[in-house]
């Protein structure tokens, strides 16, 4: 495993399962995209509640660091690595958290669900490029000093922030690939 720490392993790793996971996405038919998995999200659901959560964090971190710092106040503790977060983060899942207000949502079928998708897709693309361009700036000092909230884990520095983000991506495709009998290997 993979355990990222820097900016640039985080924003490498970050890219990395965008274009694999954009390639997943993409491997689906229109109508099994659009479909939900039994009782669980489709496909395109999962995309839509990945958009959701990750804009506000990009949107964030083009905040003067100053400001965010300010605004949350400093990290009291190091940073904890990819693994603890991924522990923290499945003992909130097993205590009953949810996605809250970032489930996506309903929404009536698209007229056009050719072209419903590839707007989604683009809405993907953008938000995955402007949360790599927001991140590139922040100094590593910076990543584990300022924090930032977290729905369901409270505060975080952003740099577990990130690798919060790198994880639930992650997770997403995950879920989707194992309700749907696909294989999708974890690098991280």
């Amino acid at each position: 495993m993979i355990d990222p720490r820097t900016n640039p392993e985080i924003r490498r790793e970050l890219r990395a399962l965008h274009e694999r996971s954009t390639r997943f996405w993409d491997a689906f038919s229109t109508a099994d995209f659009l479909a939900p998995i039994g009782e669980a999200w489709s496909p395109a659901d999962n995309v839509r509640h990945l958009i959701k959560s990750i804009r506000p964090l990009a949107k964030g971190l083009r905040v003067p660091r100053l400001l965010v710092f300010l605004t949350f106040g400093p990290a009291l503790r190091k940073s904890r690595g990819y693994a603890e977060i991924r522990e923290v983060y499945h003992r909130a899942l097993a205590g009953g958290a949810d996605a809250g207000r970032f489930a996506p949502s309903p929404e009536k079928p698209p007229a056009d669900p050719e072209a419903w998708r590839k707007q989604l897709m683009e809405r993907w693309q953008q938000t995955a490029n402007a949360l790599e361009d927001a991140i590139a700036p922040w100094s590593e000092g910076s990543l584990d000093r300022c924090r930032m909230p977290h729905p369901l884990l409270g505060k975080l520095t952003v740099r577990e922030m990130l690798l919060f983000t790198l994880y639930h991506n992650l997770l997403h495709v995950q879920n989707v690939a194992r309700r749907k009998g696909i294989a999708f290997e974890a690098r991280i």
